[in-house]
């Protein structure tokens, strides 16, 4: 498939009349699982285990020829949201490898001393991304005004925002998202991310204006012995699963119907 196809994918009425999948993922198998798996979009990632972190050019290049849209999240490291400016340099420059290997979208944000989202840098950020579409990521759940940040994020040209509504897992933030996707109703798409499973998606597809989803659809798996003893593995680590995604899409596509 064209790297231009994607976009035909995107805005497909048939995709656009069921709930979207988007599925997060920080390597290849990972990518192909879940493509395999029937989801609409990808959050490409490094890292997943420190909440993701940006991939690599040779990453994005790759999965720029996959055949759905793949947004490339853009956070520089693991912790908080607050960038130097060596930083916001960088989450530019990713921006633009980003567009340049031709994916459909980014996901971005950024966060102030106190609380707040940095209007300042996310206007950089945005500037960065002309052409590309805009995921505010989940460093929304860190401000104290989720209401304000839903606002800004809508000004400044958002599609959607991935959040938990501010819980450890979405399914936890219900009442928090129900807010959110009804102040939100008619000019940005509230997409729920975090502990997403098929056993809760029905509850959170069941929140009016929720039309999107966001998982992993990992499942734990042992690793090496070897490469756990010497440092290049964690002792268990998670990989996606193309069944676990075909099975919350099936869901999904049965709260549609």
């Amino acid at each position: 498939m064209l790297k231009g196809e994607n976009q035909v994918v995107a805005t497909s009425p048939a995709k656009a009349s069921a709930p979207l999948l988007e599925i997060c993922v920080d390597d290849v198998a990972g990518l192909n699982a879940a493509v395999a798996g029937g989801a609409d979009r990808i959050e490409l990632c490094s890292a997943l285990g420190s909440g993701g972190l940006t991939p690599s050019r040779g990453f994005m290049a790759v999965a720029a020829d996959v055949s759905i849209p793949v947004y490339a999240l853009i956070r520089p490291r693991a912790g908080d949201f607050i960038y130097s400016a060596t930083e916001i340099s960088v989450m530019e420059a990713d921006i633009i490898a980003a567009r340049q290997a031709g994916l459909l979208g980014v996901v971005i944000g950024a966060t102030t001393a106190d609380a707040k989202l940095d209007a300042a840098v996310i206007r950089r950020l945005v500037s960065a991304a002309d052409g590309l579409d805009l995921t505010l990521h989940r460093a929304i759940d860190v401000v104290s005004d989720m209401d304000a940040a839903l606002d800004l994020a809508v000004a400044l040209g958002f599609s959607r925002i991935l959040t938990s509504g501010g819980a450890r897992h979405a399914e936890e933030g219900l009442e928090t998202l129900a807010r959110l996707a009804s102040r939100g109703a008619g000019r940005i798409s509230i997409m729920p991310g975090g502990g997403v499973r098929p056993q809760n998606a029905a509850r959170l597809l069941a929140v009016p204006g929720i039309r999107e989803l966001h998982a992993s659809c990992s499942e734990a798996a042992a690793s090496d012995a070897r490469l756990t003893e010497l440092g290049f593995s964690a002792e268990t680590t998670r990989k996606t699963d193309a069944d676990t995604v075909r099975a919350l899409k099936t869901l999904m596509r049965g709260d549609a119907s």
